[in-house]
């Protein structure tokens, strides 16, 4: 769970799309915002807000994890985010060097920020 975490991007609209449709696998969606300026998503009992930076690339990577309910929706997260034109970094899987019950998927998004959703149940 996150209550909020703001990523700088070099092109809100770009980012925009890829989050929307990353997040809809996931049931999260756009809460509110100010075109040109910034967006924010729930996710739940946080936010995910990007913001348009006014400092050229190379911008510094993030990473972010977002633990979801179940290993269906860590891969159906990874589909839709791979359709949004994110990069694969990380297929849907076990992650037994965390812990033996983490399971995860990871993504870069346009600017190149690591988004990981992750589920690690109790044994």
């Amino acid at each position: 769970m996150i209550d909020h975490v703001t990523l700088n991007v070099s092109d809100l609209r770009k980012s925009r799309l890829f989050y929307e449709s990353a997040f809809a696998s996931l049931r999260y969606g756009l809460a509110f915002g100010k075109e040109d300026v910034f967006w924010a998503f729930d996710i739940g009992d946080g936010l995910f807000e990007i913001q348009q930076s006014d400092r050229p690339p190379p911008l510094t990577p993030a990473h972010v994890a977002l633990r979801v309910a179940s290993r269906e929706a860590v891969d159906a997260f990874h589909r839709a985010a791979l359709a949004a034109d994110g990069r694969d970094n990380g297929a849907p899987g076990p992650r037994p060097d965390y812990t033996e019950t983490y399971y995860a998927a990871f993504v870069l998004d346009p600017d190149g920020h690591n988004i990981e959703a992750m589920i690690n149940p109790k044994p």
